[in-house]
């Protein structure tokens, strides 16, 4: 079955990334590395400046892989769990605990559809490339909300969907060889990072999810355009 087909439906999709991310979770901070030339870093620090943590803060970083935006929100004072579905994934972010002495988030295992928290329990939540790969975006949103006290934030980055065709058809050749190349290499799977552009052309890019995010109850959402529009980062204050 092409991989377009797997991830074409809601539960075909949450099967797959579950696999993707148990399979490719001993390599992903390198792959996010090597896909963004090192500007990954950059990226989220970005977001974590506009999101503006403060001592005290409760904060929540939703598919926190191995924890690089959860850290840095515990850094400036937040108090932070960070969410993965991925095992995995939360075993490497909890082995980073206490390397620079300061920096300690709690980690748990949980699906951004399902959070294990009472509503508005936080202040903040973040998420780097987490609300493309949900099975459910509508789902994702409203539960986000649920979590969020009133005025809380939601920052969000992500790959973007570019408007122009011609664009936008560049961008996905680029990821499809790029991905390929790294797939096989790495997993001797090419389809591994595949996944990344099959899943842009699912989604309905940076200003449609802004508009979803509004229609489900956050007050106000924007989204701030990266690296030329080739990807995004959402700033969203629920009501």
């Amino acid at each position: 079955m092409r991989l377009a087909e797997r991830i074409a439906s809601p539960e075909g999709k949450r099967r797959y990334v579950r696999r993707l991310f148990a399979t490719i979770a001993d390599r992903y901070d390198f792959i996010t590395g090597a896909l963004s030339y090192g500007q990954d870093r950059r990226w989220k620090r970005r977001l974590v400046d506009l999101a503006a943590p403060r001592a005290g803060m409760r904060a929540l970083d939703l598919a926190t892989g191995t924890g690089d935006i959860a850290f840095a929100l515990a850094a400036r004072g937040a108090l932070v769990v960070g969410l993965d579905i991925t095992p995995r994934m939360i075993e490497l972010a909890t082995a980073k605990i206490g390397q620079d002495g300061q920096s300690r988030p709690a980690f748990v295992v949980a699906d951004m559809l399902a959070l294990p928290f009472p509503a508005a329990s936080f202040d903040l939540v973040t998420t780097g490339y987490g609300l493309r790969n949900v099975p459910d975006l509508t789902a994702a949103i409203e539960e986000i909300r649920r979590v969020l006290r009133p005025g809380g934030r939601l920052l969000s980055l992500d790959f973007d969907r570019p408007a122009n065709a011609a664009v936008r058809q560049m961008y996905l050749a680029y990821l499809n060889v790029v991905g390929g190349t790294l797939g096989f290499a790495l997993h001797g799977d090419p389809d591994a990072y595949r996944y990344i552009p099959a899943s842009i052309r699912q989604y309905p890019g940076a200003a449609r999810v802004a508009a979803m995010m509004r229609e489900r109850g956050f007050a106000s959402a924007v989204h701030y355009p990266v690296l030329g529009g080739l990807m995004a980062i959402h700033d969203a204050v629920r009501d």
